[in-house]
């Protein structure tokens, strides 16, 4: 069963989260307002973060620092890329 929403990331209809991909209100929103695609987008954006910030998760300050940019990445302004961090270039 395909589980449509509107993807405020996206701004279109597209296939939804099977479930809250994380804990409480935030999760709650995220699993009504995003699509697959837009977490995915998150997903590899936070591996961007986490390993150009050298960050530790079992530290509590970059999991708040995760869950703000996360917030951001999806419902607000975006995120920005890493102070400093060039994309790799595209060999085609």
């Amino acid at each position: 069963m395909s589980n449509k929403l509107y993807c405020v990331k996206l701004k279109k209809e597209a296939e939804g989260l099977e479930h809250s991909p994380y804990p409480g209100e935030l999760g709650e929103r995220i699993h009504a307002n995003i699509s697959k695609e837009a977490w995915q987008m998150w997903l590899r954006h936070q591996t961007l973060l986490i390993n150009e910030n050298r960050l530790k998760l079992s530290d509590l300050k970059a999991r708040q620092f995760l869950a703000t940019e996360m917030e951001k990445f999806l419902f607000g302004e975006g995120s920005a890329a890493p102070s400093g961090y060039t994309p790799p270039k595209d060999n085609n």
